[in-house]
């Protein structure tokens, strides 16, 4: 039986994904029904989502640049990285350093079937790809694609940018993050960013709160998001509202931190 649109046989297109409900926050094309409405319901309660989509692509650019541009990394792995939107980080890091090697990991089948788009690279450095879920670090730490890619025991930049808010407390995401930050080298770093209430009015947080349980979206607070970081060396400004990380050269006047209501941290593996 075909499927549709001749896509991969894993995509459900009646279940909304994370990934593709971001495509349709940053107006994408490559989301489906369920996607639509899925987003639909966040922006109801939160009418600044889109505002959010686009402050963390802006993010991810910056973090990426200061990375490649004044810490001097060359190696990243992207996890969550979800559909190819212009510039992704090995366009980000290897405009800086063309010798940079870049994984990207995500578990949906669409982002699969772009996986070409982002293998593209220079022909000093190298991307690949790895199909897998964050839920499973150590198959993604043992993914041949990444281990022909890059080298753990040299510093890389591991990028969880919108991505760990999609575990549940009962996941242990901060055993995820340590399983991978232990696999690296020390001068390595952490990205994040991580959706969080705190900045948000109590009857804002009531609606929000329910379309989050739905929607399988898990906000933490800046202390829970500490347990992320032990034992790691915060990078100044450290956890701070999303627009506001490293954001001198952006754009006046700053979107506030309720509009976009999300964390921001890079942190320095000692």
């Amino acid at each position: 039986m075909a499927h549709p649109r001749g896509l991969h046989p894993r995509v459900d297109t009646s279940v909304a994904h994370p990934a593709r409900r971001y495509d349709y926050f940053l107006g994408g094309k490559d989301n489906f029904a369920a996607d639509r409405e899925s987003g639909d319901r966040i922006i109801a309660a939160f009418p600044t989502v889109r505002l959010w989509a686009t402050e963390n692509r802006a993010f991810l650019r910056r973090a990426v640049t200061h990375l490649t541009g004044e810490a001097g990394i060359r190696q990243f792995l992207d996890i969550g990285t979800g559909i190819p939107t212009s510039p992704n980080t090995h366009e980000i890091a290897q405009g800086i350093a063309p010798d940079a090697r870049v994984v990207y990991v995500d578990n949906d089948p669409i982002v699969l079937t772009h996986a070409r788009a982002l293998l593209s690279s220079t022909a000093d450095g190298a991307t690949a790809y790895v199909d897998a879920d964050l839920r499973e670090p150590e198959l993604i730490l043992a993914a041949p694609e990444l281990r022909q890619t890059i080298d753990l025991s040299r510093p890389v930049a591991l990028m969880l940018v919108a991505v760990l808010h999609f575990l549940a407390d009962s996941d242990d995401p901060s055993g995820v993050v340590d399983r991978l930050v232990g696999a690296l080298a020390p001068g390595s770093y952490l990205v994040v960013s991580h959706v969080s209430f705190d900045f948000l009015p109590p009857k804002t947080v009531n609606q929000l709160s329910r379309v989050a349980q739905a929607e399988a979206l898990c906000q933490r607070s800046k202390a829970e998001l500490g347990s992320f970081f032990e034992g790691l060396d915060l990078v100044e400004p450290g956890i701070v509202p999303l627009a506001e990380w490293r954001a001198e050269h952006e754009p006046r006047p700053r979107p506030t931190a309720a509009d976009v209501s999300c964390y921001a941290t890079v942190a320095r593996v000692p």
